[in-house]
């Protein structure tokens, strides 16, 4: 069998790293979509004529699409063959990416944006679930973490296109692009990832969907790491969609192009969210899980100082927490799974992205009514509830 992704035991130094770097790109262009839109939150907000709520809501509804499309792919993966499910989810994807670039109303922006988000996770569960049954167990952490580290890379390297192509070129030209990024992806999947037999894509072929599900259920570990994802989504989300208001407002006043330039605040998550495998495997999944939550949290008061320096620094550190917070999770599940993995990593995904939407929600209407500064209190208590819910991450392999 074949295994272009795949990280064997007994992998050459310089073909891990090479083995690493194709999972973080192929990360990159699944997602790349996901959080590059809300670069341009205030330009589409003035485009369609509403609030920052609801086009917060509408940039956001992507992620009702990854939760329903995780949950669904999650659960039938066992059926699906990952290198063609993957290659149709991305080619499929720059539909939707096309269309937006004429949306005509807010309505339509919304429901092309739930099916960019049914692709993405389609993709994403399908690649999650590829990883998880063809790396080693020494590994494992090691190869979500740099799957998670493409994720920081579409979420830097995204929004800095799209401020930018938007800028110079207007709005529809930006989802052009993006529409090629995803193409490029599908062409590097096909020539990448081999096809690998079925009966390696599962650990438990003889339970049903609904048997699955109630054996996950029955793992506490699993279930607190499903709530954790969402708590974590909430707080990121909720920081980087309405900070993006702030930023444009006095006193700070930052201009388009300057927008684009201040999510180099992801840069330092490039290279800190790749550590988490070896912070594990030192720590335990508790210890990274708790040093990540509270970093997130020292930058929250940051951001509220009417200093462009003071909120970067806070962004940068919700940044580092919060995806490293991921990566520790994302793990987790992948270990954590007596059952089924493809559907524990569906069922955390789909969590995770219900946590966006609803943070969206929630933390939009704190935003349009009473401010900011509410806001910032709603994504600290997601991170509290993240830290106690920590607790419970404990598996037998870990001290």
């Amino acid at each position: 069998m074949t295994k272009a992704i795949a990280i064997p035991m007994d992998a050459a130094p310089m073909s891990v790293h090479l083995s690493r770097i194709v999972i973080g790109v192929t990360a990159f262009l699944t997602v790349v979509d996901l959080f590059a839109t809300q670069a341009l939150l205030p330009t589409l907000t003035a485009h369609y004529g509403v609030t920052p709520r609801e086009m917060g809501i509408a940039v956001n509804a992507s992620t009702f699409g990854m939760a329903a499309s995780g949950l669904a792919v999650g659960f039938f993966s066992r059926r699906i063959d990952r290198r063609l499910g993957i290659l149709l989810s991305l080619a499929v994807l720059a539909i939707p990416t096309t269309l937006l670039a004429i949306a005509p109303d807010l309505t339509t922006f919304t429901i092309l944006r739930v099916i960019q988000g049914l692709c993405m996770a389609a993709a994403f569960t399908l690649t999650l679930a590829y990883l998880g049954e063809n790396t080693s167990a020494n590994d494992t952490a090691g190869a979500f973490a740099a799957y998670i580290t493409g994720n920081v890379a579409s979420n830097l390297i995204g929004r800095f296109i799209a401020a930018g192509v938007a800028d110079h070129f207007g709005l529809a030209v930006n989802f052009y692009a993006f529409a090629l990024l995803n193409l490029a992806g599908a062409a590097l999947v096909y020539v990448t990832i081999k096809r690998t037999p079925r009966m390696a894509q599962g650990e438990t072929m003889a339970l049903s969907p609904a048997a699955t599900l109630v054996a996950h259920l029955r793992n506490p570990a699993l279930v607190a790491s499903f709530v954790i994802g969402f708590c974590i989504l909430f707080a990121f989300i909720g920081t980087f969609t309405y900070v993006n208001f702030v930023l444009v407002r006095e006193p700070l006043s930052v201009g388009m192009m300057t927008l684009g330039v201040v999510y180099f605040v992801f840069l330092p998550s490039i290279v800190t969210t790749p550590l988490a495998g070896s912070v594990v495997a030192r720590l335990g999944t508790r210890r990274a899980m708790w040093g990540s939550l509270i970093v997130a949290a020292v930058g929250l008061p940051m951001l509220l100082v009417p200093d462009l320096v003071t909120v970067l620094i806070g962004m940068v550190l919700v940044a580092v927490g919060t995806f490293f917070a991921q990566a520790t999770a994302t793990g987790f599940v992948s270990r954590a799974a007596t059952a089924d993995r493809g559907s524990a990593s569906g069922i955390y995904l789909a969590s995770y992205f219900l946590g966006g939407l609803i943070g969206t929600a929630v933390l939009g209407q704190l935003f349009d009514r009473i401010g900011w500064q509410a806001c910032v209190v709603g994504i600290a208590v997601s991170l509290v509830a993240a830290a106690l819910l920590t607790l419970r991450l404990r598996i037998p392999s870990e001290v």
